[in-house]
């Protein structure tokens, strides 16, 4: 009996644990080119009040001009530990998203790895200089994140990267 609950209960514990995950994760974002355009109601194209419809622009002759914007959301978290004099005080998880125009999203994704890397190379710098120390959600210190964020995408994807949204961001003390 005893060996039976030594291998079913492990066993029980991840297929618990795996349905929950599968109940409890997040939708992915749709691919663009998954969904043909011509099939998707006024509704799934429109956007919330709150959300900024596209940047502007100004043409070389002056005349202003509106972008469409797209985001890309990174399917997986950032973890980025907080290390003092070789200890590990916190860990940092963070939930970014890229804003860019909309005709430059098949090659934000095509360099989703080079992205990755490049934003937590920036995420770590952060943190090894006391980035995320004290307050870090306020203005000054999530201004100096995203723009070292923006730095490194535009670095490593594309130069017309518009921002970095921070969209969750936490610390694990521990």
């Amino acid at each position: 009996m005893k060996r039976i609950i030594t291998w079913i209960l492990p066993l029980l514990g991840f297929v618990v644990g795996a349905l929950g995950g599968d109940m409890l994760q997040a939708a992915r974002p749709v691919e663009h080119d998954a969904v043909p355009t011509d099939t998707l109601s006024g509704a799934e194209h429109s956007h919330s009040e709150d959300t900024p419809q596209g940047m502007h622009g100004t043409t070389a002759d002056g005349h202003d001009t509106e972008v469409e914007l797209d985001w890309f959301r990174f399917p997986n978290q950032f973890f980025v530990p907080v290390m003092r004099n070789g200890t590990t005080l916190a860990i940092m998880v963070l939930t970014l998203t890229i804003e860019m125009p909309k005709d430059s999203s098949a090659e934000i994704v095509a360099r989703e790895h080079r992205l990755r890397d490049a934003l937590l190379n920036a995420l770590l710098v952060e943190a090894n200089t006391g980035g995320f120390d004290g307050n870090f959600t306020s203005d000054q210190s999530l201004g100096r994140i995203r723009a070292a964020l923006v730095t490194a995408a535009r670095r490593a994807g594309d130069e017309r990267i518009s921002n970095v949204l921070i969209e969750e961001i936490g610390r694990q003390d521990g």
